[in-house]
């Protein structure tokens, strides 16, 4: 039964606060940029995604996707890069429709569960012939992504995807919509509307005729804008089917390659559905950890250069090959 109960992470005692571990790292975390090389790749439906590959000459490479809002340049994309790099793999970075500093060409950009696009980037990667074994590392959103996208294809998932983490994941998209929703969490929430409205106004100058930005200052919550934006954008009823449709937790058991889930017990946004352990103890490739503490892509570590997190996950992955 691959339910680990013990993890060995330890939260800092200045930081024995939720809040403080989810916020800490992007505001206070110092770290060097990552050396990247951008590659621009064209999607089946004539649009694109930039992938920011950093190289050291390895045959096995780790992709890695970022959570909602996110690019290749945060903290903990560039910091999970550097352990990858030092250990000797290389890896790129998948920023999102709409994430890499320019708007995407289509009227859809991304969502919780857009494994589509990953598709694409995998299909690139196995073309180009440079890597004998591929890795995959997911966080919030991106650890969604990451773990429908194993999950849906079972066991005919591409031979050389080898292995899978997932750090701090929505297993249960409406359980978490509803926690984001609650008083703790309203500073977050408020980040995350504002960035989406921004990056619909430049939306709505390519398709003026699509998308309306009419009384956005009404919409507080992700089920008011999914249903308004997400869900009609991407074929969807309202939230309420986007959510049932792209939670990841529903093809937890059909995973069949090592993966391991890591979501902190006090993670701010997630809710009791996206801690799988039923999931995890039925399955023997899902591995699931849950710290008591940690918060959300948080796992802080004030010894040595690289966090708790992106220790385990080259662990695991290395574990793994």
């Amino acid at each position: 039964m691959p339910v680990l109960k013990a993890p060995d992470y330890k939260a800092p005692i200045l930081l024995r606060n939720r809040h403080l571990l989810t916020i800490f790292p992007s505001l206070f975390r110092k770290i060097k940029p990552a050396n990247y090389t951008r590659t621009r790749i064209s999607t089946q439906d004539n649009d694109f995604l930039d992938l920011d590959f950093s190289k050291v000459g390895s045959d096995q490479l780790v992709v890695i996707l970022h959570g909602l809002e996110g690019n290749s340049q945060r903290q903990y994309i560039t910091g999970m890069v550097h352990i990858f790099n030092e250990g000797g793999y290389d890896t790129v970075s998948m920023n999102f429709r709409g994430c890499s500093g320019e708007s995407n060409k289509a009227l859809r950009f991304y969502h919780s569960g857009e494994t589509g696009d990953l598709q694409t980037v995998i299909e690139h990667l196995e073309a180009s012939g440079n890597y004998k074994r591929i890795h995959l590392v997911g966080f919030s959103l991106g650890g969604n992504v990451t773990l429908k996208y194993v999950g849906e294809r079972g066991e005919a998932i591409p031979p050389i995807i080898r292995s899978v983490v997932a750090i701090s994941v929505p297993c249960d998209l409406k359980d978490s919509s509803i926690e984001l929703e609650k008083r703790h969490n309203f500073i977050y929430m408020k980040r995350f509307i504002r960035s989406l409205g921004l990056k619909l106004e430049t939306k709505a100058k390519q398709y003026p005729n699509e998308i309306s930005l009419d009384n956005f200052g009404v919409i507080k919550n992700f089920k008011q804008f999914d249903d308004r934006y997400t869900a009609p954008m991407h074929g969807f009823k309202d939230a309420e089917e986007y959510w049932a449709r792209n939670s990841s937790k529903q093809f937890l058991e059909n995973i069949r390659i090592p993966t391991l889930l890591i979501n902190a017990l006090d993670d701010p946004f997630l809710g009791k559905g996206s801690f799988p352990y039923k999931e995890a103890g039925n399955n023997p490739y899902l591995y699931l950890e849950t710290p008591e503490t940690g918060g959300h892509v948080g796992f802080v570590t004030f010894t040595g250069k690289h966090y708790w997190s992106e220790r385990r996950a080259f662990q695991f992955i290395h574990d793994h090959p």
